[in-house]
């Protein structure tokens, strides 16, 4: 690599370390210098399916990721952010890569982006695209980093885009409301090519759609939910599915997964009966109201905006325990840790806040205020996630729950300290 630092074949850490200072700023929303280098890249020759949205993205692209495996086909899947190893993020055939597969796909990278200044997120997507180039796909599933329609992933057509639901996040870089912020998301429809919407959409995705020439399949309109006693139904123009309930829990993961079943119906890969109720059963993704093994309960949720916080307690809500609930909460700055600690507070009966260790993370005293405005007082502030999960575990009795939530950072720190040698039940 003439005229840049040497690094090992194997050492992922140097190169996360040195793409991390090959632009000024840590997000650049734009496709143009982007552009240029992927047009110096080996191109997907697959199936590709981009999935974006505030809330639920992840969880659809997991929903896809095992439905498609199920089916028996080669699939590449696409994360982020990642909670524990930069690895989680690119997964082929269900498993994530090595750092030997990474590093080569980084060093293609370097080579051919000249002096291109590219962001770490924008380096390491056109890494992934790599990794897919040379897999030999059948599908990649892409999940959208920030916003849509300027956001790296969208560098590529895709075959089918999914916007899976619209709420109020990254106001600074999308827009102050959801019309605004719905226009952004909708920027990875694609014209003559199926575009599925999930349920209340505000208007302004429709309007893109339609704008862009896209070919809507809209929630509640071309496919719908019901939920049953024993299981849940699936309806579409394509017939009536009764399906059991996925293996990620939290009421709203019908919906992420009733989403992925339209993308599959839209994609034109045959996917057997058989193949979507696996893909639900075997679907894996930490974090998302993962519960660990034991007692006390402990739930990880990477909710940290107003409309995951609210998921979130639905999901707390139907989840009855006979003890009491314990939440251990760390933030970032820039979110509303107001919204989503109130909508906690209710379900919540004591409090163990923490720093997070980022520059964006927020200080446990920031939290401490903010629940002190919602009328909480049972409420101590550590100086990590670590010690604060440690003295909600020494508090909680066999029967209560301890909700660990308010950033993936929060969980990661969690998920690194117990279950680095346990497999995850999703």
């Amino acid at each position: 690599m003439p005229g840049h630092r040497i690094l090992k074949p194997h050492d992922l850490d140097g190169w996360l370390s040195y793409i991390a200072t090959l632009h000024t700023q840590v997000i650049d929303l734009g496709l143009e210098r982007l552009a240029a280098v992927a047009a110096s890249l080996e191109p997907l020759h697959c199936r590709v399916v981009t999935v974006g949205g505030t809330n639920g993205k992840g969880s659809t692209v997991a929903f896809l990721e095992r439905m498609y495996l199920a089916a028996g086909y080669r699939v590449g899947a696409y994360f982020s952010p990642h909670l524990i190893r930069y690895n989680e993020r690119v997964r082929v055939m269900g498993e994530e890569v090595d750092d030997a597969t990474l590093c080569a796909a980084f060093a293609e990278v370097e080579r051919v982006r000249g002096d291109t200044p590219l962001t770490y997120f924008e380096f390491g997507t056109l890494a992934a695209f790599v990794v897919f180039a040379t897999a030999g796909l059948d599908v990649a599933v892409l999940e959208v980093g920030l916003g849509g329609r300027l956001d790296a992933v969208n560098v590529v057509d895709s075959d089918v885009a999914v916007v899976v639901s619209v709420g109020t996040d990254h106001k600074d870089w999308l827009g102050d409301d959801r019309e605004t912020i719905g226009r952004e998301k909708a920027g990875i429809f694609r014209k003559d090519r199926p575009a599925v919407l999930g349920a209340d959409m505000p208007q302004s995705v429709r309007m893109s759609a339609r704008a862009l020439g896209a070919c809507a399949i809209e929630a509640g309109r071309d496919f719908q939910i019901e939920r049953l006693t024993a299981q849940w139904r699936y309806k579409s123009a394509q017939g009536v599915r009764d399906l059991p309930f996925p293996a990620l829990r939290g009421p709203y993961q019908l919906h992420n997964a009733a989403c992925a079943i339209a993308a599959i119906e839209a994609a034109g890969l045959p996917v057997q009966a058989d193949a979507v109720r696996r893909g639900l059963l075997e679907v894996r993704l930490r974090g998302r109201f993962q519960t660990l093994p034991g007692r006390p309960l402990v739930v990880l949720d990477v909710a940290h905006n107003t409309e995951a916080a609210m998921a979130l307690v639905d999901a707390l809500a139907a989840q009855p325990i006979d003890g009491r609930t314990w939440a251990v909460a760390g933030m970032l700055s820039d979110k509303p840790i107001g919204e989503v600690l109130s909508l906690l507070a209710p379900r919540v009966d004591g409090w163990h806040v923490a720093s997070v260790q980022d520059p964006r993370g927020a200080k446990a005293t920031v939290l401490v205020e903010a629940l002190l405005r919602c009328g909480v007082t049972a409420v101590t502030a550590h100086g990590d996630v670590v010690a604060a999960f440690a003295a909600a575990q020494a508090q909680a009795r066999e029967d209560d729950r301890i909700v660990v939530f308010g950033s993936f950072k929060t969980v990661g720190a969690i998920l690194a300290t117990v279950s680095r040698h346990e497999r995850p039940d999703g």
